[in-house]
Parts: structure tokens; sequence; C-alpha cells
């Protein structure tokens, strides 16, 4: 394609690409910049246009390619990363998140599982520190089959007494809701 008829199809496509340039930014001078630059890498980039294909669609890629790079560095560049060794963190939010809830939560979980009758609860806790059920069977002199049901039971005991626990809870706070 010569560059007087690149040129032409071009100039019969401004209209609809300066459309889709406004339906994209939704702004008129975002929309006129990039549409100028759409345009720029089109000319520059003509050689790499195969005859035969939709010019169209040629060109609305490379529209809709820059706007999403453009969106792409204006997201990074609002992006705040603070490198500093004080503990004080920007939030943009202005929202402290506070662990107090979660910590409680994880003592009253290992009081639930300081509840579990000793058979249950040292199987358990092996396989919790990561323990193979082998390894486990082998510490405590037991057949492998007790081992995997002490831990299948230990854990069925574990939900019911976070259900009775904590459905209350959530129950309550629906109520409040």
């Amino acid at each position: 394609m010569s560059s007087i008829e690149f040129q032409d199809k071009f100039n019969q496509l401004s209209t609809v690409l300066n459309t889709f340039a406004y339906n994209l930014t939704k702004n008129v001078e975002d929309a006129k910049d990039l549409f100028q630059e759409t345009a720029f890498r089109a000319i520059s980039n003509k050689d790499k246009f195969r005859p035969g294909t939709n010019f169209k669609a040629w060109l609305f890629t490379i529209m809709k390619n820059i706007f999403i790079n453009n969106y792409r560095k204006k997201m990074k560049a609002n992006t705040i990363h603070d490198s500093t060794d004080n503990m004080y963190y920007i939030d943009s939010a202005g929202m402290v998140k506070n662990q107090a809830e979660s910590n409680i939560m994880m003592s009253e979980l290992q009081r639930m599982i300081e509840s579990l009758d000793e058979s249950l609860r040292i199987p358990f806790m092996m396989h919790y520190e990561g323990h193979k059920y082998q390894e486990i069977a082998d510490d405590l002199t037991l057949p492998l089959g007790t081992v995997k049901s002490r831990i299948f039971f230990a854990r069925k005991e574990l939900k019911e007494l976070i259900h009775a626990r904590y459905d209350k809870q959530f129950r309550h706070r629906e109520k409040a809701s």
C-alpha cells in the first residue's frame, strides 16, 4: 500500500477513530492526544500493516493498546512505594488495620485445641506442625490408620467447637445489620 493510499484510508476513518478515542477516555483533550498518538504510531508502523486485512480493526487495536498502556502508566504513577525502615506506613484509605480481632480468634482457637482429648490433640498438633502420618504413627507407636482417624476426629471436633462459638456471633451480626 502506498503512502497516499494509506493516508486516504486513515483520513476516511478519522471521525470514527476520534469517536472511539473519546469513548475510551471520556475527555476531549485526552481523546485528541490518543488520536494523535494513534496516528503517529500507525504512520510510523505502516510497513507492518498487511494488505488484505482489516485496516479499521488494525487502527482500533493500536488505539486500544495505547489507551491501555497509558492507563497502566497512570496507575503505576499513582502507586506509592515507601522503602523507608520506619514503621509508619502510608495508607491512602486512611484506615488503620487492627489485628486484635484476629489475635483474639487465634487465642480462642488455641484454647479449643487445648481442650481436645490428649489422644486427639497430640497427633493433630504433630500433623499441623508438618509431620507426616507415618512419622506420627512411628513416634507414638500407633497404627497408621489410628493416627489418621484421630486427626480426622480432632478436625471434626474443632469444627464443631468453632461452629458452636462463632455461629452465634455471625447470626448476631446478621441480625444487627
